[in-house]
């Protein structure tokens, strides 16, 4: 059963979309299907349970897809085109499907474990992906291939290690790498109270309070990260920029960052 969280960040999601085009019927299928949602648990479940990970599951993905969402948006509006509509090869709205599918399936490959789970995701979310979008494309198999490609290239992308090409797998970078807030680890930091190696990330994500994705003064998206302590500079320096460096949306971007209350450090 959906928690109540999940369904709120659905109503985020699903708020800023145009409601009868493939973008909006492709969420809706992808929140309405329990084999996503029981595989997004499993994934979580792994990820939390047995090896001692952040969230990783259904909230996170939804997460990572609200923020995706907002950053084709952005873009859009300064006027910023994506890659499957430079290319003349769709439109933006195509565009959106992609990111929409890759930032919903990208971690379920974490059902596995987490080496080379970005590689997984694509073997599990391969089948989710052509069963969608032969519901939403029945009579297109051209835009399908477009579709299903660029979101592949957005999930095996997503963890920065590996080039990628398109802006719309560089949104997926940045958004799931804006999933910092404490409340992602919330669980672990119960369930887990033996020190353990790679203890920082728990705690560092911890002590994020709020990010915030919103319009740059100079550049499309602007990025602003408070947090309760310095110990939340690793998420940004340590996991954060590694994601950004490898992020064809870089060029796009402002980031802020430092303790709530004060005068936030300008990193881009």
């Amino acid at each position: 059963m959906k928690s109540p969280k999940e369904r709120a960040i659905e109503k985020m999601i699903i708020d800023q979309l145009i409601e009868g085009t493939a973008s909006y019927r492709i969420a809706e299928l992808l929140m309405e299907d329990p084999e996503v949602q029981f595989m997004q648990e499993y994934a979580n479940t792994v990820s939390i349970v047995r090896l001692g990970y952040n969230d990783h599951g259904p909230v996170h993905m939804r997460t990572v897809t609200r923020n995706a969402v907002a950053m084709v948006a952005l873009l859009h509006t300064a006027g910023i085109s994506l890659n499957i509509e430079k290319e003349k090869s769709g439109t933006l709205d195509d565009s959106l499907c992609a990111v929409i599918l890759a930032s919903f399936l990208h971690d379920l490959g974490m059902a596995l474990g987490r080496q080379d789970h970005e590689l997984h995701s694509i073997t599990l979310g391969l089948p989710i992906i052509d069963k969608i979008l032969a519901k939403v494309f029945p009579n297109n198999p051209e835009k399908r291939i477009i579709i299903r490609s660029v979101a592949l290239e957005g999930i095996i992308g997503h963890m920065s290690n590996r080039q990628i090409y398109s802006i719309e797998a560089g949104i997926i970078l940045v958004a799931d790498g804006c999933d910092m807030e404490k409340g992602r680890a919330r669980i672990p930091m119960v369930l887990n109270t033996e020190p353990r190696a790679g203890d920082i990330h728990k705690y560092s994500a911890n002590s994020i309070e709020q990010v915030t994705i919103e319009p740059g003064k100079d550049k499309p998206i602007r990025i602003s990260v408070e947090m309760s302590s310095d110990v939340g500079f690793f998420q940004i320096e340590e996991v954060f920029f590694p994601k950004l460096n490898m992020s064809p949306v870089k060029q796009y971007l402002e980031l802020y960052a430092g303790i709530a209350g004060t005068e936030l450090k300008k990193y881009l």
